[in-house]
């Protein structure tokens, strides 16, 4: 059978996969803002036990953190994430499980050069340059308050 370009083009357009992103944006936003939910609760929950808003800031990052990890460990938060999306991204819990998943996946080649050398396989690049965008940043808050 010949086709013409364009009658393989309307061809292809048929048989496409339609695009889900409105979907996946739903999806994202609802599971994003389930997670941040949680750690309202969280904040909450340690300021009802007497700490102040600074300390019960970072108990619950502590917490958010400690539950990606061990959700990762556990193999729960990459089904999470297939369901979820962008969601499970975006907020701590997802930092925590790009620092724990690779470490967990590499244990086998060792401590050293398995587990430390590439816990920050995925989590590097963001440190380097959310702490590389922090100085420029500051420096210009620095010179524009100078002037």
């Amino acid at each position: 059978m010949k086709m013409t370009n364009e009658e393989y083009k309307r061809y292809a357009e048929k048989r496409a996969p339609r695009s889900q992103t409105g979907g996946n944006m739903l999806r994202a936003f609802l599971w994003g803002g389930a997670i941040c939910c949680l750690g309202e609760f969280f904040i909450d929950f340690y300021g009802t036990l007497g700490l102040d808003a600074e300390a019960a800031g970072t108990a619950c990052s502590i917490t958010l953190i400690f539950l990606g990890a061990a959700l990762t460990a556990a193999g729960v938060y990459d089904d999470l994430a297939r369901r979820a999306g962008a969601g499970t991204l975006v907020p701590i819990t997802g930092f925590a499980n790009s620092v724990a998943a690779p470490a967990l996946e590499f244990k086998t080649e060792g401590f050293i050069t398995g587990t430390a050398a590439k816990m920050f396989f995925i989590a590097g690049p963001v440190i380097v340059y959310g702490a590389s965008a922090s100085v420029i940043y500051g420096l210009i808050l620095l010179l524009f308050r100078a002037v």
